[in-house]
């Protein structure tokens, strides 16, 4: 097992991911033809949709093999409407390499992979990726590294060369430098060739291994006490120190190339294979005992109970209902029988197969560290543990951020209503930020979605993979509410009937939280006011009531609803009374505390040509934007904004005839906010 990589690409829309896993696929021998973007011939972006738009969608898992270490890899979208993709990778993966663009640097979506990589604790690399494009940097996208993302990074390799000029690396760590042939050179193999460190590169070199040292000795201290006393510090010694400190996410080592002309990749390999950690470095993965809810470890070896968290659930054309496993413990063979502890039910694992993006290869069993996709699991969805029933275990589940774009959806003729919603669910089962619902009010099939490109790429897919043609309704934004102040109120059902009657009498105290601290709720009662059976069911009132809210009929969120008295009746109250009594309170109780309506708020970053620069903020000037900071050169500027989401449909189409299609942006969901008094109802209406 110490010779399993579990890695995925991660990075900012653009910087390259595909790109370089399609090298590595084929340097590893795994493929025997580059796969290119722009001729739709990739392995890993298989979709049509990704051939055409010429970006990544759906994360696309393989296997490889470099001396003799199994890598695993996932490729990741780099579209923050893809996100729940990053998301769901990360939470299987051990180690990940974050591709950055050399000359732009850390890009707003950089920012947020590398948040979700920080939550889950993945050990990673930095790979600076189109070192031979005009403009690139390889110390400013490393100091940016720093100062954006906090991060300690430490660059293991340096660039022989820049924009046209690049040729090599110089490895830091080995105090090697090789060059590379060039991308016309066929005969070559693309195989580096070992020259002497550039007579101009000696005292930069020297200063750069210096810092490495430096920084890899203040993570060890046997190594701190050799380097204080000048003692040498051998490769071995050097290598093992920095796998450690890599592995502990103290140090991020950087490493440099350029993936569409195949230089650099080959020793990022090298570099995943020694510094990134197996499923043995990584700590243990805990779970709970569904039973006692007690702690349970789940040691990384094959001697130990099965378990397995399903990350991603897929419908193949010709297999049918994929389920992709993440093994942490165990191993299991095709056509056993299973427990999904998540959900509480028994499971047959029929078949077994190890991915090549869409291509399968089925295998006898999986075992501990490894990623397997099984045909046959029909209750098992995201998130869910499988495992065997006599040592049950439920592993940390992944979460989701929620929707914020949504769409009305219904389709173009009769015959299609019934196959409408049936791929609707299907598609809501492989993506759990697709969100689908029917309005009572209006009858309608709502479909939410993390943004318009993400709504338009699953629509695409219901013509194509699903034959159902729909239409669609203009993009509605996923407002919210919340109170201002606090308030007291009491709720009361009473019903008297033939025979028993219903009595539920509540009085609760409602407070605002701060964003983002979601719902609370309290039981204050003393002395047996209200029976504690009928606690739960108050707080399931409560939390339908605020599902729907009040004024404006949308969710209500961030507020701390307490439970401080009542009153019961010995023959009729009932779970339901207090039910609808809680719900009816905390309606009343918002009433009174001031509610107010809520906005997502994007984060925008715009880069656009200098000479763009005053019609841009003009335009931004007029979404209700709040400009933050402007960085750049008279050539090119970015603008780094936030925009209310209401106001950003139809952006990019806007951005590109403002600035003849030069300027490029990229925005992220970043936080709920209040909503202007005067336009609210104005929101709402439209």
């Amino acid at each position: 097992m110490d010779k399993i990589r579990n890695i995925g690409f991660i990075a900012h829309i653009d910087a390259g991911k595909t790109t370089v896993t399609e090298r590595v696929l084929y340097f590893s021998g795994r493929t025997h033809k580059i796969g290119n973007i722009d001729e739709g011939t990739t392995v890993m972006d298989w979709m049509s949709q990704e051939k055409e738009r010429g970006i990544t969608i759906t994360s696309a898992a393989t296997t490889c093999e470099w001396n003799g270490y199994d890598i695993n890899i996932i490729d990741t979208p780099g579209h923050v409407d893809f996100t729940a993709e990053v998301e769901r990778s990360l939470r299987v993966l051990d180690g990940a390499v974050v591709v950055f663009e050399s000359v732009a640097g850390v890009q707003p979506q950089s920012e947020t992979v590398w948040r979700q990589a920080n939550k889950y604790r993945v050990p990673r690399m930095c790979f600076i990726n189109k070192m031979d494009r005009l403009g690139a940097n390889f110390k400013r996208a490393v100091d940016m590294i720093t100062t954006r993302l906090k991060a300690n990074p430490v660059p293991i390799q340096l660039p022989i060369g820049a924009e046209s000029s690049f040729s090599g690396i110089i490895d830091l760590v080995e105090e090697k430098a090789f060059v590379f042939p060039e991308d016309d050179d066929k005969d070559s193999n693309y195989t580096p060739t070992e020259i002497d460190i550039p007579s101009d590169m000696v005292e930069e070199v020297k200063t750069y291994r210096e810092n490495l040292i430096e920084k890899v000795a203040e993570t060890d201290d046997s190594l701190m006490n050799k380097y204080l006393e000048e003692e040498p510090i051998s490769l071995e010694e050097l290598k093992v120190a920095l796998r450690k400190a890599t592995i502990n996410n103290t140090i991020v080592p950087v490493l440099c190339g350029t993936a569409l002309k195949t230089k650099g990749v080959q020793a990022m390999l090298d570099a995943v294979c020694d510094y990134l950690p197996s499923p043995l470095d990584v700590p243990a993965m805990t779970g709970l005992d569904p039973k006692s809810g007690g702690e349970i470890d789940v040691p990384a070896n094959n001697d130990s109970p099965f378990s397995a968290l399903a990350f991603k659930v897929m419908t193949d054309p010709h297999v049918g209902r994929l389920v992709y496993l993440r093994v942490y413990s165990g191993n299991i063979k095709a056509g056993s029988p299973v427990y999904n502890s998540t959900k509480g039910i028994k499971e047959r694992l029929g078949r077994v197969l190890t991915m090549h993006a869409n291509h399968r290869e089925e295998t006898a069993e999986v075992s501990a560290g490894s990623i397997a996709a099984a045909i046959g699991l029909k209750n098992t969805f995201t998130g869910d543990t499988i495992c065997v029933e006599g040592s049950a275990v439920v592993l940390e589940s992944i979460s989701f951020p929620e929707p914020v774009v949504s769409v009305a959806i219904e389709p173009k003729t009769r015959i299609d209503q019934e196959k409408l919603i049936d791929s609707l669910i299907k598609l809501a089962e492989e993506d759990p930020t697709f969100q689908i619902k029917v309005d009572d009010e209006t009858g309608q099939t709502i479909m939410s979605g993390m943004g318009e490109l993400h709504l338009e790429v699953l629509v695409e897919r219901l013509r194509r993979e699903f034959q159902v043609d729909a239409n669609i309704g203009k993009p509605r934004v996923s407002f919210r509410e919340t109170i201002t102040s606090s308030s007291t109120a009491e709720g009361r059902f009473v019903r008297q009937t033939g025979g028993h009657g219903q009595y539920g009498h509540v009085e609760l105290e409602i407070e605002p939280l701060e964003r983002n601290a979601g719902f609370q709720f309290q039981n204050k009662i003393m002395g047996g006011a209200i029976p504690r059976e009928f606690i739960n069911p108050v707080q399931a009132g409560i939390k339908e009531a605020l599902e729907t809210g009040v004024t404006f009929g949308y969710p209500v969120i961030d507020v701390k609803v307490s439970l401080v008295d009542g009153s019961h009746h010995p023959v009729d109250s009932s779970e339901m009374a207090f039910k609808m009594a809680g719900s009816i309170g905390v309606k009343e109780a918002i009433r009174k505390a001031k509610p107010v309506l809520l906005e997502p708020i994007m984060a925008i970053e715009v880069v656009t040509p200098g000479e763009y620069l005053g019609e841009v903020l003009g335009d931004l000037g007029g979404r209700r934007s709040r400009v933050e900071g402007m960085e750049g050169t008279d050539e090119m500027q970015t603008i780094k904004a936030f925009v209310p989401l209401a106001e950003t449909f139809g952006y990019t189409t806007a951005l590109r005839s403002l600035t003849q299609g030069r300027a490029s942006q990229s925005m992220e969901f970043h936080h709920y906010e209040e909503v202007p008094q005067g336009i609210a109802g104005e929101l709402v209406n439209a």
